[in-house]
């Protein structure tokens, strides 16, 4: 019987496979790290057959140990968005590193748009604003800079994670889903189609780009485990967390902190516009059609810890934060600013570079590692004024990522939030998402909202800091980004 749901869940330090069944609980799940190329200061690298080997090397393990093909129902997809893949139509091989998401090289390129005044008719047809962050730069960068992508001539394939994972899974379909080209500064969000004059500005080979398509649908199969298993979700990370976390309804919001940390309010069937440096993105599409939400981007979140224990060896392992963040009262006046690569919404200085502020003879290592976990809280704090400025203010939180089974942390946001913080026991809400899209692309669920019985049971944290504190951490807070900003 075919009943199980695989799920690839590619994100920018891991890449993970996972089997689910119809009722949400996950029967196996194996990973791999990836490794970062940082080949100069502000770039960021990933090697993309590295991707896929290892994506493919975990798929057969979770199907092998899941029962084989013939258990398998739908494949799920879900990726680290804007990361751009190079490659070439016949080999099927890349023609150069994968610029990852967190790269900067096009920051003055970016700026350049700006102070050329293109930000507001790109804001205006992309939801997005002029920053490194976002493919369509990247590419651009790509074709000016590496001639072997010229020289591939019609040979050449660009597209986003996903695309590469279904290119090479099905042997050769070119296809992005609707979400992930929401991200690419290169699409209208209101029509959902790539546009040409984004694409000429820009500087992206448009013949080279993908198909866009619905977020859930049958879309090619792969024969690569021993039997036909049809494609039938996909989406970038935060949206697909965004459905795992049951964020169905208009102003219902989640926050994933993971490689970075991502806010996403449900918007509905109408694109948001901000005024305060907020992002418009499409949520899902369905049937062509398209729901959308607020964004609000953090770069620096769960990667702030991977740098703490691999370059500074100031913890063993990620779990000694909490307990280190438990061992002082306080942050004894110490703040870290994570901008290890650029800060991001609210802000928007892809130059910005990472601060740790207040250090005195009685700074200890558990005052350094506390404050770089209440930067966490700190910059959700800036994202939920500008989301309150813009008409949308938080009332709950929804939770997920690896960062947040550290308890210390999530009640830490509802104290400096001053909300109700709610997180699923089952924290993988990202797969979740994947694996809802493909049990509805396939037939197993009618639509989204029967398909929310496979999100499971929530803990709740609810804020108690006393009011002079709170003011207090805000206040220095505020004090070290404007510092970060006056230096630019």
């Amino acid at each position: 019987m075919r009943d199980l749901i695989l799920v690839i869940d590619e994100g920018t330090t891991s890449t993970r496979a996972m089997l689910f069944a119809p009722d949400g609980k996950c029967l196996t799940s194996e990973s791999a790290e990836l490794i970062q190329h940082y080949p100069e200061s502000g770039r960021v690298e990933h090697d993309a057959t590295e991707i896929w080997d290892k994506t493919l090397a975990l798929s057969r393990k979770v199907i092998k140990r899941g029962g084989g093909a013939e258990r398998i129902a739908a494949i799920g997809i879900t990726n680290q968005r804007e990361t751009v893949v190079f490659w070439d139509r016949q080999t099927g091989e890349p023609l150069a590193p994968a610029i990852v998401w967190q790269d900067r090289r096009t920051a003055a390129i970016c700026r350049d748009l700006r102070e050329a005044g293109h930000e507001p008719a790109v804001q205006a047809k992309t939801g997005l604003l002029l920053d490194p962050y976002f493919s369509g730069s990247k590419i651009g960068w790509a074709m000016a800079n590496w001639p072997q992508l010229r020289e591939a001539g019609d040979r050449l394939a660009v597209g986003t994670i996903e695309s590469w994972l279904i290119w090479k899974l099905t042997g050769g379909l070119h296809i992005t889903d609707a979400t992930n080209a929401s991200r690419t500064a290169l699409m209208a969000i209101g029509s959902g189609q790539w546009d040409d004059g984004l694409i000429d500005l820009f500087g992206a080979p448009r013949a080279a780009l993908p198909e866009i398509v619905d977020c859930a649908g049958r879309f090619g199969e792969t024969t690569l485990f021993g039997a036909a298993i049809p494609i039938c979700g996909i989406a970038g990370d935060q949206q697909a967390a965004t459905i795992g976390q049951y964020c169905l309804e208009t102003g219902e919001t989640k926050a994933t902190f993971g490689t970075g940390a991502f806010v996403l309010t449900q918007a509905g069937p109408i694109p948001p516009t901000s005024r305060n440096r907020l992002l418009s993105t499409i949520v899902w599409q369905l049937d062509g059609r398209r729901a959308y939400a607020l964004e609000g981007s953090v770069f620096v979140a769960g990667s702030l810890v991977k740098w703490l224990r691999d370059t500074l060896n100031l913890i063993g392992n990620a779990a000694e934060t909490e307990k280190l963040a438990r061992s002082v009262s306080d942050n004894s006046g110490v703040y870290f600013v994570p901008a290890l690569s650029g800060l991001g919404a609210p802000w928007w200085e892809p130059d910005a570079r990472g601060t740790i502020s207040g250090l005195s003879f009685s700074s200890e290592r558990a005052h350094i590692v506390r404050a770089a976990l209440e930067s966490m809280a700190h910059q959700a704090h800036d994202l939920k004024t500008a989301f309150a400025a813009d008409g949308v203010d938080w009332k709950t939180l929804r939770i997920d990522g690896g960062m947040v089974a550290n308890d210390w942390m999530a009640q830490d946001l509802a104290d400096i939030l001053g909300v109700s913080v709610e997180r699923p026991k089952f924290a993988e809400t990202t797969a979740l998402g994947a694996a809802m899209l493909a049990g509805v692309g396939s037939g197993l669920f009618r639509d989204l909202e029967e398909a929310s019985v496979m999100r499971g049971d929530v803990e709740m944290f609810e804020p108690g800091m006393a009011v002079d504190i709170r003011k207090q951490r805000l206040t220095g807070w505020n004090k070290a980004v404007r510092s970060v900003i006056a230096r630019e």
